[in-house]
Formats: C-alpha cells, structure tokens, sequence
C-alpha cells in the first residue's frame, strides 16, 4: 500500500499553524506548554483512523523516560534503581537526561513525524489512582514539546500494567480484584483524558502497555482484557473536549501478535469508529532485545517476519481495523542485520498500512547531542516509509535497496 499525499498535506499544515520553537529545559515540571481550562478546543481534522496511520512516517519511542519506575529490570528479585523514601521518581532515574523541546526539534528535522511517550505513573498515583500533579504537568510539558513540532503524540498507562507486581504493577491485579483495579484505572484515565481534552487528533490515547492475565483460564484471561479496553473507551468517549472523536489505541493481549489475532481478542465497540489495535514486534527475542543472537536474515527468518505482519494485515488492516506496532527493536551487535531487519520490518509495514515505532531507550538516539548513533539506520527507515517501490537488501554498500 503506497503512502498517500494526504499526510504530507497535513503535516505541512499542522507545522504552518503551530510552529515548533522554543526553549525548555524541562527538569522542574513546575510549568507545562499551555493552559487548558476555559480555552475553546483545538478544532479535529476530519480523518479515518487508517487516514491518520497511513499519515505516520517514521515512529519513535521515548523510552526509559517518562516511563521509569522503581523496579526489578533484570528479574532477580530486588529493584534496581529506586530513590529514598520521601523522594519523588524523577524521568532521569534510568540514566536518561530530562527530556528537551531541542530533542524534539531535532527529530522533527530527521523526518521523524510520530512520537510514543510511555508514561509510568504508579511511582505519582495514590491508593485511589489520583495523580501528583507535578508529574501530570510534567507530562504534559513533554508532550507539548512534540505536539508542538506539529508531530504526532501517543501517550499511554506503561509499567503499571503487568510485569512486577510485588514491586507496583497494579493493572494484573484485575485477575483477582476486577472491580477496585478498574475503579483506579477509571480514576487515572479521567485525570489524563482531562488534562488532554482540547488537544487535536494529533493527540493519541493507548489504553495499557503488554497487559495479559496468565492465571486465568484462556478464555477469562482475554474477558478481562477486552473489558478493562471498553471501559477505556466507553471512559474517553464520555468525557469533554475532542475526546468523544479522539483516535484511540487499543492494547493487544500482551501486545503480541499470535496472541492478539486469536479469534478470544475482541476490539472494543466503538461509536466514534476510531480505534486502532496495538501490537508489538520482537521476533525473534534474542535478536530483538538481547545480544545472545547477532545476525538476522534468513530466509526462514525473513518468512517468518512476512508472516507475522501479513497475519496483522489478513486479521484486521484487510478488515478495516487499523494497526500500529507500537515497540520494535534490533539490539543485536551486527549492525548489516540491525539495519536491515529494521527496514525489511518498516518497508513491510509501510507497504501495508501499518504504523511502525521504533522503540528507543537511549542507544539510538543520542539524548544529550540529540544524533543518531547510527546514521545509516535513520537512513534506512526514511527509505521504508517514503513509498517507494524496492526491496531491502542486506548489506547493500550505498543503504540497503535494490
């Protein structure tokens, strides 16, 4: 599926009435982009929820930022980063500076159009779901810095979802108290859809992130899901501003592939008809996420990829539900196969409608001088999206097209 002009139409557009200038340092999260209350709302374009995908380019995470939390990363049983009692949790905690409007600007500048910003909020919530309000502005100070630029903005629940229970996960725990796991959630949600009501379709609300619920049977565990993603919905198409039109993105179980094209994952009824199914990409693992495997391509490898995203496109695109794969990465050290698995994955996304985010927690993107580490895939992910016809290549000495 070729790229349309209608996302270049209104990009220009977009950038022509807002602008992206400025300077905001961003450590106090004491102020924010713009005062909500009482201002008439940004007026929506009118546009499908495919027309908006079909308008992303290349998608980028800000990851292991606004999306930190005190944890257990490496699964030994104790947090690894955490901050003394009485201390709030600041974005910087997992090693990454303060996020910058410069960060943005620069990024806008490398054709990048679309960001996700993974927001962890159990560190700032109470008992009840209630946010502290510094982090709430802090929140929006980021992404104001994006929306500014005339970008798209995906914003979500991140690490409260599954994962680390005993260390503040909390969305599991609807497998055994449904009803007051809800009542949080519902209570997070109306703060976020709030704050966030006069934004434009730019703005993009994901319901959770890799949510599942394994010790239910099967068929309970995809009933919790798929209620816990109506009320999202039902949630924000009840509250004010643009919310009753906004595009929305809805969690696949476990945002997995497989597991999300099981006939037991129901996307949510709509009356706005703008939901967008979220899943995400990491096959194989050890490629994707570890240095345990350096090289990719294959042919079975490569077929397995063509599956994977034909299933997305067969189970739902083809069927008029738009896709995003909101998280993919290659971390293996054979810089020809992270380069080339990144393109074959985008170009075939691209090719089919579907959005891709290239999830980055800091090793792609310099945070401090705000360059690529790796100029050759920025290079890369601007040829899969620009809707040309040609075919990646491995290794291909002038960038990987034939």
């Amino acid at each position: 599926m070729k790229k349309t002009k209608f996302g270049a139409i209104l990009l220009a557009a977009v950038m022509a009435l807002t602008g992206c200038s400025g300077s905001d340092g961003g450590s106090s999260g004491s102020s924010f982009g713009r005062e909500l209350l009482g201002v008439k709302p940004a007026s929506m374009i009118d546009m499908t929820s495919q027309q908006l995908v079909e308008s992303i380019r290349i998608g980028w995470n800000l990851g292991n930022t606004l999306d930190v939390c005190q944890a257990d990363r490496d699964g030994d049983g104790r947090i690894n980063e955490h901050v003394e009692e009485g201390e709030e949790v600041s974005e910087t905690l997992w090693g990454n500076p303060y996020a910058t409007r410069e960060l943005f600007l620069a990024l806008a500048d490398d054709g990048v159009n679309a960001v996700r910003i993974p927001v962890t909020w159990r560190d700032h919530i109470d008992d009840e779901g209630n946010i502290n309000e510094a982090w709430l502005n802090r929140v929006q100070q980021v992404v104001d810095f994006a929306y500014d630029c005339g970008m798209y903005v995906i914003i979500n629940i991140h690490h409260d979802g599954g994962g680390d229970p005993q260390f503040g996960a909390w969305i599991c725990n609807a497998a055994t108290d449904y009803d007051g796991t809800l009542a949080r959630y519902k209570t997070l949600w109306t703060q976020i859809a709030e704050r966030f009501k006069n934004y434009s379709e730019r703005l993009i609300f994901e319901s959770m992130n890799e949510v599942g619920f394994d010790s239910l049977p099967a068929d309970k565990a995809y009933e919790t899901l798929n209620g816990i993603n109506q009320e999202f919905v039902d949630l924000i198409r009840s509250s004010g501003g643009n919310n009753p039109e906004r595009h929305l993105l809805i969690a696949g179980y476990w945002t997995d592939i497989e597991k999300t094209c099981d006939s037991r994952f129901v996307m949510p009824n709509d009356p706005a008809g703008k939901s967008i199914v979220s899943v995400h990409y990491y096959t194989p693992w050890q490629f994707c996420t570890t240095n345990i495997q350096n090289e990719w391509g294959t042919p079975a490898e490569e077929r397995e990829m063509e599956r994977l995203i034909g299933k997305m496109k067969s189970h739902f695109t083809d069927n008029g539900i738009p896709v995003i794969i909101g998280e993919y990465a290659a971390s293996g050290n054979d810089k020809d196969s992270v380069i080339y698995f990144c393109e074959k994955l985008v170009k075939l996304c691209s090719d089919s409608g579907i959005a891709t985010f290239l999830w980055d927690n800091g090793g792609q993107v310099d945070r401090n001088t705000y360059e690529w580490r790796t100029p050759e895939l920025l290079e890369a992910l601007s040829r899969a999206t620009s809707g040309e016809e040609y075919t990646p290549v491995k290794g291909a000495a002038s960038g990987s097209a034939a």
